[in-house]
């Protein structure tokens, strides 16, 4: 049972990182139960079968029409026997739907109402649209990610969505579950991506402060600016990464690359940085990856092999952690973090959208009388969209 065990969590379900940090706490042993929309929400995607859904994993489904007053009601049932809710929404569309914090928290002072929004609750661009690309560039992270001389590069959509956005939330929905079970009073948790990728970024912020950090790309010393912090391409055409900064794995790094006698610059004289850059990456193209992983195997020189998607369950220490799995063929994280006494699971693969509205209504009390009322009305259980995704 992992330590988040016994509490339950609703999730409105919406995209990307509110979705994350349910994945999260039910990975941590949460009850998460997901209210999904009765059609599927169009995302230019091609449909899928839900045991791809990685970020859906752990939880069921109800389907739920949330326009209808009876599903409005049922959202407030479910509230009041739960510990927290999550949504995802622009602000103001849950208080439309009379589901915001102020009535949820009447009907269940306890409850922890967790917001995940781009731009947050309030501010000029508030009820802006955006995605990670948006809310990184606003936060400062965007420019500082790149080579010199060269366009930002976004970097996935890991620092807003997932870093910046639903770790945040997931971390702040427990600290309010935390605060709830001392006072006895739940709160809203206001996340935003923008915040979040900014506090990312908070360590560079000080060092730009002090002087230490230079305003532009691939300069510094963990951008690819130093060349004892960056990727190589080896004799194979493959891909090692060097992340060598104190000076003691330097050392190592040079003794390694067979280097140490060579007459190379110090490693800090940003002089000689180009010099330092065009030897390593001659050394390193002398080999393949796989003769560099022998060389470097139990060093300190803060070097590894670039992995593809399609390697990373195979390494040896990937494989003694179990950080990867494959469940039906589908490959993905393992649950993390780990704990030593409540052991924490990965969950179950995602259900269809609407899989689950009766078992769960049972299992939270709900009247078999009114849980059939509410199917034969249709406020409960999914529709097929008229683009024929699942």
């Amino acid at each position: 049972m992992g330590p988040l065990a016994g509490f339950r969590i609703i999730e409105m379900t919406g995209i990307g990182p509110a979705p994350f940090a349910a994945t999260l706490l039910a990975d941590m042993g949460a009850e998460v139960i997901r209210l999904d929309r009765q059609e599927a929400a169009d995302l230019g995607l091609p449909g899928r079968e839900p045991k791809f859904d990685v970020l859906h994993r752990g939880r069921r489904s109800l389907a739920l029409d949330v326009k209808a007053e009876a599903g409005r009601d049922l959202v407030c049932k479910l509230a009041a026997k739960a510990d927290a809710l999550i949504e995802g929404f622009r602000p103001g569309v849950m208080e439309r739907l009379g589901l915001g914090p102020d009535h949820l928290l009447a009907l269940n002072p306890r409850l922890v109402y967790g917001r995940m929004t781009g731009f947050g609750q309030d501010g000029p661009m508030a009820q802006s649209a955006g995605h990670d690309i948006n809310y990184i560039a606003l936060a400062g992270v965007l420019h500082a990610i790149g080579r010199k001389g060269q366009a930002p590069i976004p970097p996935l959509n890991l620092v807003g969505d997932f870093g910046g956005g639903g770790m945040f939330l997931a971390f702040g929905v427990v600290c309010a579950l935390l605060e709830a079970q001392k006072s006895g009073k739940g709160q809203v948790v206001d996340a935003a991506m923008v915040d979040g990728a900014a506090y990312l970024l908070g360590g560079i912020y000080g060092l730009y402060s002090q002087g230490s950090w230079k305003d532009e790309r691939g300069v510094n010393f963990v951008d690819t600016g130093a060349p004892w912090y960056d990727v190589y391409q080896t004799k194979d055409g493959k891909w090692l990464s060097v992340g060598a900064i104190e000076q003691r794995f330097y050392a190592e790094l040079v003794d390694k690359l067979g280097l140490g006698s060579a007459g190379l610059p110090k490693q800090h004289d940003r002089q000689g940085w180009p010099i330092l850059r065009e030897r390593f990456a001659a050394a390193i193209a002398s080999r393949t990856r796989e003769e560099w992983e022998r060389v470097f195997a139990g060093s300190d020189a803060c070097v590894a092999p670039v992995l593809s998607m399609s390697e990373v369950e195979h390494h040896p220490h990937n494989v003694a952690r179990g950080t990867f799995v494959r469940r039906d063929g589908v490959l993905q994280p393992g649950a993390a973090p780990r704990f030593s006494r409540t052991l924490p699971q990965m969950g179950a693969p995602a259900r269809g959208r609407g899989a689950d509205g009766e078992a769960i209504l049972r299992d939270w009390g709900l009247p078999p009388a009114e849980i059939d009322a509410l199917t034969r009305s249709g406020v409960i259980g999914a529709r097929k969209a008229e683009a024929g995704l699942p």
